[in-house]
């Protein structure tokens, strides 16, 4: 059940209460994710990579996304602008796209190997790269300097980012107008059209979005359609029910089915592609009610759901650039994991560190200045 927010957040918040819960798991998917980049130093494929479908996690962010929008500014629109809606969502999301984009700048030339060489790229290159990534405007070929079709080689996971922004768009100027009937029928028709991907793909997963090749752009495209269309629309139809032990419940199946190895091997490819289907058209969908319908009691749970909640969006945008780190380490060195154990630890540990570090000193106070100074907020 959703409890106020804190003084210290209210200024640059939403005014509705919040679902604590769903903040608790968002941040225990990010920690999947920074685990799932962390063994691609090892992987010779997504069939042989450990945490193996860590990358579903981007699936769950984004029907979280729609909830949350949904929930917070479906009935608003008497009163709220389309401008002052997007302002928002930029002053939520973009500077830590800026941040990441800094940090993967300053890290590039630490990040040598024989899979990509930054010594061939220049200083203005990488200029121009840092500007594109911060303007979240996808690198192409001509700008892609890391060299392995990446939208943005700084820092990754910008791509999903990239995609938040068209939902943040379709949600303003059309998905918002369409009546719950009509959003039904969306969400039907993109969930088949993913499922048809992941099923009948060339993959036989999900794990695309961050490259401008037309599978990325398709799949890239259906993820975030189906995914936050199915958001907005649990926001409209939900009902919560009394779910004890939520959280809990909540973060193991998160774990789980990141964890579990690839289904079905290279040969049957379908059946990797039914259990994404089976994540994201169900298993999401219920985490979220789940999530939505329960409620904190004990200190320990609202205190591990405030901090997880918290950091969860600093570290998903910062913890990349020290995976190409790590990953080049582990290439040069010839490293197993056991002997790179201890820099695993510390790239974790580091992550989450350094998102605390960025969400109290930068994107909290920058935030708050940017609510006052765009949206004419007094806190």
């Amino acid at each position: 059940m959703p409890i106020p927010k804190n003084e210290a957040s209210a200024a640059f918040a939403d005014s509705k209460p919040h679902y604590n819960i769903l903040d608790g798991l968002r941040g225990i998917a990010a920690v999947t994710v920074v685990c799932f980049h962390l063994f691609e130093a090892y992987a010779t494929s997504h069939i042989d990579q450990k945490i193996n479908h860590g990358y579903l996690a981007v699936d769950f962010f984004f029907i979280l996304s729609g909830f949350v929008v949904g929930y917070a500014y479906d009935d608003r629109w008497n009163t709220m602008t389309i401008t002052d809606f997007i302002k928002r969502r930029f002053i939520r999301l973009h500077p830590m796209v800026v941040v990441g984009a800094i940090i993967g700048a300053i890290m590039f030339y630490f990040q040598g190997c024989a899979t990509w060489d930054v010594s061939k790229v220049s200083a203005p290159r990488l200029l121009v790269a840092t500007f594109i990534n911060a303007c979240l405007i996808p690198a192409t070929p001509g700008f892609e300097i890391r060299g392995v079709g990446e939208m943005f080689p700084l820092n990754g996971p910008s791509w999903s980012l990239f995609f938040e922004y068209i939902g943040t768009f379709l949600y303003a100027f059309f998905i918002r107008k369409l009546p719950t009937k009509v959003l039904s029928v969306l969400v039907f028709c993109a969930g088949c059209g993913l499922a048809a991907f992941a099923i009948w793909g060339p993959y036989g997963d999900i794990c695309v979005g961050f490259s401008l090749t037309e599978d990325n752009i398709l799949g890239g495209s259906l993820r975030l359609l189906f995914s936050f269309s199915a958001g907005l629309l649990l926001a409209r139809v939900f009902k919560p029910t009394n779910v004890k032990g939520a959280f809990w419940i909540g973060s193991l199946t998160v774990i789980i089915v990141s964890a579990i190895p690839r289904v079905g091997g290279s040969d049957n490819l379908w059946m990797n592609g039914l259990y994404d289907t089976i994540c994201f058209a169900i298993i999401f969908p219920l985490l979220v009610y789940v999530g939505a319908s329960g409620k904190t009691t004990d200190k320990l749970t609202i205190r591990l759901c405030k901090v997880l909640g918290d950091i969860s969006y600093p570290l998903y945008m910062v913890h990349y650039p020290f995976i190409y780190l790590y990953y080049a380490w582990v290439k040069n060195e010839n490293l197993t994991f056991e002997q790179s154990l201890p820099g695993a630890i510390a790239l974790v540990v580091g992550s989450i560190l350094l998102a605390y570090l960025c969400l109290k000193l930068y994107d909290e106070p920058v935030r708050k200045f940017l609510t006052k100074r765009i949206l004419q907020v007094r806190g």
